[in-house]
């Protein structure tokens, strides 16, 4: 049997390496702060610090869980399989905007939400509501949902009653990029009190949207 001696300090690959710890569960162990940051020079850990950590391993390794931090499409595809419900996308995103589950670094731009959260999320109601609320809609859809034109729809968006939630790209051509609109968005647009929804939907293809008389949200300069 061969053993592998020990060192006098560890860098970040060998510390995990050794513990018998992934990347991901040594990287959330010093985020929840059950292993300290470097302690030496160049960024390494002392062999006291590897020591004591690997006397705890155990309940290092039941703290951290069993789930890495994932991005929004394996975060629903969890959600779905554990509850056994659809979970539509931007459920993971509404579960973050309310609270429910943390955004805790990204990949290539992409939000990655935390695996312990969702690990531990068991409230069925959390994850309907925002599955209902945060569910996503390409232009066409959402003029649809809410009885209108393409065209009366660019118009909401253009005074800034309305505003994408999110960006795909297009299944046709990966450099095209399809605005999303949020359910929950549209919904609020519905109760708005400027809108005359029985004129706009009662307006004829080829006739001028009452909508058009809706003034132009201005841009903010930036800077300012």
């Amino acid at each position: 049997m061969t053993t592998t001696a020990p060192l006098t300090s560890y860098g970040p690959l060998q510390f995990p390496d050794r513990a018998g710890l992934t990347l991901w569960q040594f990287a959330r162990a010093q985020r929840l702060g059950l292993i300290p940051g470097p302690d030496v020079a160049g960024g390494r850990w002392s062999a006291a610090v590897f020591d004591d950590a690997l006397d705890r391993i155990d309940a290092i390794r039941q703290a951290v869980g069993a789930m890495p931090d994932v991005g929004a499409v394996r975060a629903e595809e969890h959600l779905a399989e554990r509850f056994s419900m659809t979970v539509h996308s931007g459920t993971a995103a509404e579960l973050a905007r309310r609270g429910h589950l943390p955004v805790v670094g990204d990949h290539k731009g992409h939000p990655l939400y935390c695996g312990l959260t969702l690990e531990n999320l068991m409230d069925r109601r959390k994850v309907e509501r925002a599955s209902a609320a945060g569910q996503l809609h390409m232009r066409d859809a959402a003029a649809k949902i809410l009885g209108i034109r393409e065209s009366d729809l660019d118009h909401l968006v253009r005074a800034g009653l309305l505003t994408h939630a999110a960006t795909a790209s297009s299944s046709w051509n990966k450099h095209d990029v399809v605005l999303l609109y949020r359910q929950a968005d549209l919904d609020r647009v519905t109760r708005s009190h400027r809108i005359d929804w029985t004129a706009v939907r009662a307006t004829p293809k080829g006739r001028r949207s009452p909508l058009a008389a809706l003034p132009t949200q201005k841009r903010q300069t930036a800077g300012r």
